[in-house]
């Protein structure tokens, strides 16, 4: 494997088997974790909706938090690339999934909201300009196939 190939693993072990398995719809929990090597064990489930615990996370808001996640790294390597200071980012996504009729679904688009601060007001118009070439080169972003869009707010220190 090269520099140019990233390989990820990680086990995902489901935990809600109530002593029936999937013998009915409502008979198991969806309940899993996600597990890493060396990080903190990630409690998942369904969305509540679809009969998930509220209190773990799922698969909808770990794709939107993939999403915020891959464009503020993304966004703070392009800030440093062209002299930008940031100290502060702050991002409130949101995301818009559609059920189809015969029970699958999609994610129809997500908004990524960020509010970053940067060191210098020369810099405004250049830092709001970066959110572009941020998603140019978000593995995430280009991972995936519903429009991504930004509504950024900059301000100054």
């Amino acid at each position: 494997m090269g520099l140019s190939e990233h390989r990820y693993k990680l086990t995902v072990q489901w935990t809600g088997n109530s002593g029936e398995g999937t013998s009915s719809y409502r008979g198991y929990s969806r309940d899993h974790d996600i597990l890493i090597p060396g990080l903190p064990v990630l409690k998942g489930s369904a969305d509540p909706t679809f009969h998930g615990d509220k209190e773990r996370y799922n698969p909808e808001q770990l794709l939107l938090a993939a999403l915020a996640q891959c464009h503020m790294l993304s966004y703070l390597h392009v800030a440093v690339k062209h002299g930008v200071v940031v100290t502060d980012y702050r991002d409130e996504a949101s995301g818009m999934l559609k059920l189809n009729r015969d029970g699958s679904g999609q994610f129809e688009s997500v908004t990524l909201r960020p509010t970053v601060t940067v060191a210098d007001p020369a810099h405004v118009e250049l830092a709001e300009r970066l959110h572009h070439e941020a998603n140019q080169v978000c593995f995430i972003a280009r991972s995936v196939n519903f429009p991504v869009g930004h509504e950024p707010v900059t301000l100054t220190a």
